[in-house]
């Protein structure tokens, strides 16, 4: 359930420059913003993030009981931030981890098993593009950021190699 609050922090967050880049630590962060169910809503919110020149990396929409909720990861969170509250819109920081992956078979269900022989539990999962190189991306909100991120270190690190 999502708080009342404009924004709530979670626990740590994952340090970034201001310049704009994907993060190349397997922690990331994400925002989980509550908005109406409405047409054109998500146009305007993405808009706004647009008109201040964040790039949206990954989006995951989805309605439950009149409502939309939407998680972003973007290149600039210190900006998404402003947007977010200067939309006074409902949202939830948190870090996540991400895997960038090479596009072929399996490769998320070896990630995904890692994971579970660790006893890290997926909650989600999403995906998006790494901009200029078009490689996947794939976003696991988990049980354990900490324990999973050297886990999807390590298996990016294998993937990568021949």
């Amino acid at each position: 359930m999502m708080p009342s609050t404009s924004h709530q922090t979670e626990d740590a967050f994952c340090i970034f420059k201001e310049a704009k880049e994907v993060p190349t630590m397997p922690v990331t962060k994400e925002f989980t913003v509550l908005m109406e169910d409405r047409r054109s809503t998500l146009g305007k919110v993405c808009r706004a993030l647009a008109d201040r020149e964040v790039n949206i990396l990954a989006l995951q929409s989805f309605p439950i009981g009149g409502k939309s909720v939407t998680r972003f990861i973007v290149d600039n969170p210190s900006t998404a931030k402003t947007v977010l509250d200067s939309e006074q819109l409902t949202y939830v920081e948190a870090e996540i981890v991400q895997a960038k992956l090479p596009h072929r078979p399996g490769e998320i269900a070896r990630v995904a098993s890692r994971l579970g022989e660790a006893n890290i539990n997926i909650n989600y999962a999403y995906c998006g593009l790494e901009p200029g190189t078009n490689t996947p991306l794939v976003f696991f909100g988990v049980t354990d950021v900490s324990k999973a991120a050297p886990i999807l270190e390590q298996a990016a690190a294998a993937a990568a190699k021949p």
